[in-house]
């Protein structure tokens, strides 16, 4: 692709860094944000500039926060006997849209996949063994996608909660396998939370 200017084509190779953005994509970008206001792009530029120097990760659960912990772990209203353990933000927010569930949550920040050369020793597993530890926790609902890799690392996991006196539990497969949990409908998402059946109930269907 030729360009007429090298600040247009910094611009460009930037924007075509981003997931699922190509080089026909980024141009368009660039050229729409060229046509506004210079306010709006400064605007544009400064929230992206703040979101990675002053955004947080909760001390308790690991979701993105503005605060050292987010509101959900610090609300009094919510049901902390009961963790749900995803994948990563995505799918706490999938699970919020359904107004179905109301305990905290943990963020393991990925999947088990040796194929990428991602291990239990990548994720959040050892802070969430010392939540168990240092809190009154009830049950423990298993959240994945209905992945290889989800099937994987709830399998791991339910090995290393083994000698915790809770419940564990995953969500009802409405889901068919191979899928992302961020892309299930809000309806099926929310009867898979509430219809949730023992993990080791699961492993038979």
């Amino acid at each position: 692709m030729n360009f007429s200017s090298k600040l247009l084509e910094d611009a460009v190779a930037e924007f075509a860094k981003l997931p699922g953005v190509g080089q026909k994509t980024a141009l368009r970008l660039v050229l729409h944000l060229l046509n506004q206001d210079k306010e709006d792009v400064e605007k544009f530029s400064k929230s992206v500039s703040k979101l990675r120097n002053e955004i947080q990760f909760c001390r308790v659960c690991l979701n993105i926060s503005d605060h050292p912990v987010c509101e959900i772990c610090a609300s009094h209203k919510r049901d902390h006997t009961i963790i749900c353990v995803v994948e990563d933000t995505r799918d706490v927010m999938a699970i919020e849209n359904t107004n179905q569930y109301n305990g905290v949550y943990h963020v393991l920040g990925g999947l088990i996949s040796p194929m990428d050369g991602i291990g239990p020793s990548d994720l959040e597993v050892d802070s969430l063994l010392d939540r168990l530890k240092e809190n009154d926790v009830k049950e423990i609902i298993f959240a994945l996608s209905a992945t290889m890799e989800g099937d994987t690392t709830i399998f791991y996991l339910d090995k290393r909660l083994k000698s915790f006196d809770i419940t564990i539990s995953t969500i009802a497969r409405g889901i068919a396998f191979g899928g992302e949990l961020e892309y299930v409908d809000e309806i099926t998402l929310g009867r898979s939370i509430a219809t949730r059946v023992p993990y080791i109930n699961s492993l038979s269907k």
